[in-house]
């Protein structure tokens, strides 16, 4: 394995604008985008009215409305699920560093638990479906992860094992030997194929007028890609392998594949007794 034969990393600054004590970073942007992309998407499907075939759903009010209650979910849970599952030790000793989201370290399951708890005292507000929500806030979420994942790239994080193929890249802080641009791959499979499937389930298919189906197709999608990304993606140097070669982010995401199963199957049920 050589250097020679990889990729150099692009000269991209994670910072685009910067003046004085003010900055604004590539992190911070692609989650804007994520959220304010994954809102309009949203809208745009519970104005769609043949995709629900009269099955009951939130208003484009209301989907306006959830925005803040969400961004809070997914910043609030991410970064407190960052601090407790992949460095406690280093956060316990420097607790203010656990406010300095925009030096990087978000955790999905993190922010997805947020979330969640965002959408149930959200639904339990406004006297709405939680499961159409979860669907909705479904099929719009690998948007979000799509752009999380080029953000990461950009920074040099979360990057790969070491790698000899010929799209391997050297990171600038990940050692002189090339490795695997894992950051990309996961964009790939927890983005845009993760989206393409559950667009396919909600237009297609017909699933959201099961309440429940695609919020645990979500689930279980992202935690089966996951999975798969984990076998490139280099662990945390703190965390190494877990027991048997697995790796924290496998561990968190077994439950997201059960639960999401389960769910898919309780729903379908549901439906039929219905």
């Amino acid at each position: 394995m050589t250097p020679l034969l990889a990729l150099p990393f692009p000269a991209i600054d994670p910072v685009l604008i910067e003046v004085g004590p003010f900055a604004i970073r590539w992190y911070a942007l692609a989650y804007i985008a994520g959220i304010l992309l994954a809102w309009r998407y949203m809208v745009m499907v519970v104005r769609r009215d043949r995709v629900w075939a009269g099955t009951p759903r939130p208003t484009p009010v209301d989907i306006d409305d959830f925005v803040m209650w969400g961004t809070i979910g997914i910043v609030v849970g991410g970064r407190l699920g960052y601090v407790l599952f992949y460095n406690p030790a280093y956060y316990l000793q420097n607790p203010f560093e656990a406010l300095a989201i925009w030096s990087g370290g978000m955790s999905f399951h993190g922010g997805f638990a947020g979330t969640v708890l965002a959408m149930v005292l959200y639904a339990h507000k406004r006297g709405l479906n939680v499961w159409t929500l979860f669907d909705l806030a479904g099929i719009a979420a690998p948007i979000g992860l799509f752009f999380g994942r080029i953000a990461n790239f950009i920074n040099s994080e979360l990057w790969g094992r070491l790698s000899d193929a010929p799209w391997a890249v050297v990171f600038p802080n990940g050692g002189p030997f090339p490795r695997h641009p894992s950051q990309l791959y996961e964009a790939a499979l927890e983005g845009i194929l993760l989206f393409v499937v559950l667009r396919l389930l909600s237009h297609r298919a017909g699933l959201l007028q099961k309440p429940g189906f695609i919020a645990g197709a979500f689930a279980a999608g992202y935690g089966i890609t996951r999975s798969m990304a984990e076998f490139f993606r280099e662990p945390d140097a703190h965390i190494g392998f877990l027991s048997g070669g697995l790796t924290i982010g496998m561990l968190l995401s077994v439950p997201m594949i059960l639960a999401g199963i389960a769910l898919m199957v309780w729903s379908a049920r549901r439906a039929r007794s219905a």
